[in-house]
């Protein structure tokens, strides 16, 4: 997906997947010990302000300035600051152990670049802190809820134990969920949950 078709995407005055926190981030969000997070690919910021409001600091990348514009506006009405950054992910230089926390929802990306973020976010996060991420998996293409329709931007479960394969995974499933989600994400989705810490 192009930067054009995210920033046309996020560009309308309504937000495209709605204003509330994904639902794994909401159950999972408050047992995050406090530090500073970065989540990435995080579209309008409905994750990172929700995390904000649960007294982290939080830095959010996008490459849609649309995105990131909306972000700003969501953080101003719960009363919250965030960080945004416009960053493109295929270019951006990961610094090791520098994050507590990490979270990705929905971020879905060609294989290669998919691979490559995945251990860099191994690499990125603090001994100790954490990963947090809800994706839809491969089998997400025949429920037609939500999500690209191209199967190589899809996750497999096997890239996570792959790439956190040292960690304490704390939550891991692959399954059925409800989502409601703005008008894009409706209804019955398969997805990968993973929460997981760095030793």
């Amino acid at each position: 997906m192009t930067k054009e078709h995210w920033n046309k995407h996020f560009g309308q005055e309504e937000f495209a997947y709605g204003k509330e926190p994904n639902a794994f981030i909401q159950e999972k969000g408050p047992l995050l010990p406090q530090g500073n997070i970065l989540a990435i690919a995080e579209g309008e910021g409905r994750n990172a302000v929700y995390l904000a409001t649960l007294g982290h600091d939080v830095t959010t990348w996008d490459y849609s300035t649309a995105g990131l514009e909306k972000t700003k506006q969501l953080a101003a009405e719960k009363g919250v600051n965030v960080e945004t950054k416009c960053v493109d992910l295929n270019e951006v230089p990961w610094e090791a152990e520098a994050w507590d926390h990490i979270t990705c929802v929905f971020g879905h990306f060609e294989t290669d670049l998919r691979e490559k973020t995945l251990q860099q976010i191994e690499k990125a996060v603090k001994t100790g802190g954490s990963f947090l991420c809800e994706v839809y998996s491969t089998e997400q293409l025949d429920y037609k809820t939500g999500g690209p329709r191209d199967i190589n931007m899809l996750y497999r479960p096997e890239e996570f134990l792959t790439a956190f394969s040292d960690w304490k995974i704390k939550h891991f499933f692959v399954g059925e969920v409800e989502r409601q989600e703005g008008k894009l994400h409706q209804g019955l989705s398969h997805v990968i949950q993973f929460y997981g810490v760095k030793k």
